[in-house]
């Protein structure tokens, strides 16, 4: 027993009495090679027999299991950058007492594999997370909530843990993990509101809004991207950039409720973007600048503005707000509030969303002649060869539809056109078919006068026809909008004179009196983009002082170009006068 006990209790052989053995018979047995073979081959033997000693002693010293292999392997593999990083976490880890770590956050990323709060950077936690959104990684999300929630504070990142919270609450939200969304805002707005940006706040918006979270998305717009305080300086860059991403986050909250088909919400967005506008100008920032997204807005609002009149959207219950004849007339007075960068693809949205038919209805040279006051009308008054024609074929996006000649004088009657009238009414007016149906809520009247001045017609023709002028602009009871159109380049002649004084005398008070000073782009050399026309001081000089003699008032004077399809959104929004009658 006492033999059994003695044995049980004595320690295993020593790995160094193992390799001994080994290294003795590895003697043997090269010696007993070299007395029965050539020198090569004992050499050979010799090699073979040293090479497996020494893969016996690394076997032994990392306990016979390869790890220390594979922890080199696994060093080979990582990049430069990370080798160094590694090599420095060992050198303070060692320094402070403390055995190398291994890092808790993984990730399924080859270029950031792990997150640790003393080596990755922002940068590294902005590039997981739009990883992790851009391929709806869940794992990865999860480890960057629980590093940036849990594991760091607020001294992590130099202060930019808000701005990686709100970019971690929008890939949250982009991937319907509404949770994790709410905890990481509700972190951001108690411990780092002095440091929220506007842009990240527009950001949230649209991510709660993609969720249909109206309410909380109306919320942050009202206290993180709220009116600057009056008193301070618009143009201050502060208050620049929070204008700004106040007015992209109503753009989206607008384009989001005319989409869904909810016209009531959207149009209160507009309204809302109409009041910003002129603190926008104000600010000094230019249409570039803003950035505001119009043509989307404006089809968001064709599309709700189709299925209204189909009946199939109809306004939201419990928001009172007025809907117009056509929802594009709401973007369209928001527009007219902020700077212009007159986009030619944002205004054929616009002209394809309010003009959707035009058609000629008749050419009257007496008032018993003119088509039945039904709807709205506006009308182009001018002398000849002012640009009539060619601006009213520029706001129907039309190419030919009122017909424009070299020749001054070609307008020979009074020319009515009809917008969104009945579909299929054409027939009614070429071969007398009957047309069942009822016009658009948005339907009026286009009349193109015409011109005197220039125009090579017998003196009695002109009598009748300023006979007929004055008499259609003192009864004509549909009347809402007159344009009256100046050669932009010389300003106004006799006949504008005549014009004014008749409207001064004659345009009941209902009726909006416009000047429209055309031809702008002919006074620029190579008009462009940035210069599509203008109008020279001693021109609008005179024409103010041309109305004031013919008691016209102070009335609005837009300037236009029928080349450069410069001042369209002004025109249109005058006419909205007539669509709205």
């Amino acid at each position: 027993m006492g033999n059994e006990s003695a044995l049980q209790s004595s320690p295993p052989k020593s790995v160094f009495s193992t390799n001994l053995f080994l290294l003795v018979a590895f003697l043997l047995i090269a010696d007993g090679a070299s007395l029965i073979a050539p020198f090569g081959s004992s050499q050979r033997l010799f090699t073979i027999t040293r090479n497996a000693v020494a893969t016996s002693f690394v076997k032994s010293s990392d306990g016979g299991d390869g790890k220390g292999r594979a922890k080199q392997q696994q060093q080979q593999q990582l990049s430069r950058p990370q080798k160094k990083a590694l090599e420095r976490a060992n050198k303070l880890r060692k320094k402070n007492g403390m055995k190398p770590k291994t890092p808790q956050y993984k990730l399924h990323s080859k270029k950031i594999s792990s997150l640790s709060k003393d080596t990755s950077t922002a940068d590294d936690v902005l590039q997981a997370i739009k990883r992790a959104q851009n391929l709806h990684n869940a794992n990865d999300l999860r480890v960057i909530e629980n590093f940036l929630l849990e594991e760091v504070d607020e001294s992590f990142a130099f202060g930019y843990l808000g701005s990686l919270l709100s970019r971690l609450a929008v890939a949250a939200m982009h991937m319907d993990n509404h949770e994790l969304a709410r905890k990481a805002l509700e972190r951001r707005r108690t411990e780092f509101r002095p440091s929220m940006r506007p842009m990240e706040s527009a950001a949230i918006i649209r991510g709660l809004l993609r969720m249909h979270n109206v309410t909380d998305a109306l919320e942050v717009l009202n206290d993180e991207l709220c009116l600057p305080l009056e008193g301070t300086p618009l143009d201050d860059p502060k208050n620049q950039d929070l204008l700004k991403y106040r007015a992209l986050a109503l753009g989206s909250i607008a384009s989001r409720h005319f989409f869904e088909g909810e016209p009531s919400m959207a149009v209160n967005a507009c309204q809302l973007m109409a009041n910003l506008g002129p603190l926008i100008r104000e600010s000094g920032l230019t249409a570039s600048d803003a950035g505001m997204p119009w043509t989307r807005i404006i089809r968001g609002a064709a599309d709700c503005e189709s299925g209204r009149r189909d009946g199939s959207i109809t306004a939201c219950e419990g928001v009172n707000v007025d809907l117009p004849c056509n929802l594009v007339y709401a973007v369209l007075k928001a527009m007219a509030t902020f700077p212009s960068d007159n986009n030619d693809r944002t205004y054929e949205a616009l002209s394809n969303a309010l003009v959707r038919r035009v058609l000629f209805v008749t050419g009257a040279v007496d008032i018993a002649g003119c088509p039945p006051a039904d709807r709205g009308e506006a009308a182009f008054i001018g002398r000849s060869n002012v640009g009539k024609s060619s601006l009213v074929n520029m706001i129907t996006n039309r190419k030919s539809l009122a017909y424009t000649s070299k020749r001054p004088g070609k307008t020979q009657q009074f020319n009515f056109f009809t917008v969104n009238d009945i579909p299929g009414r054409e027939k009614e007016f070429r071969y007398g078919d009957v047309i069942k149906g009822n016009k658009d809520p948005d339907s009026f009247y286009i009349a193109d006068l015409p011109g005197f001045g220039f125009a090579k017609v017998p003196q009695k023709q002109r009598d009748e026809w300023a006979a007929f002028m004055e008499e259609y602009i003192r009864t004509r009871p549909n009347l809402r909008v007159l344009f009256h159109l100046v050669d932009g380049r010389h300003g106004p002649i006799d006949e504008d004179f005549r014009i004014m004084n008749l409207v001064g005398k004659s345009l009941p008070e209902n009726v909006q009196y416009v000047v429209v000073l055309t031809k702008a782009d002919k006074n620029v050399k190579g008009p462009c983009a940035k210069n599509s026309g203008k109008v020279s001081r001693d021109v609008i000089k005179e024409l103010r002082e041309a109305m004031k003699d013919n008691g016209v008032g102070n009335v609005p004077i837009i300037v236009t170009s029928a080349e450069t399809k410069l001042g369209r959104d002004d025109i249109w929004r005058y006419l909205s006068k007539a669509a709205e009658y």
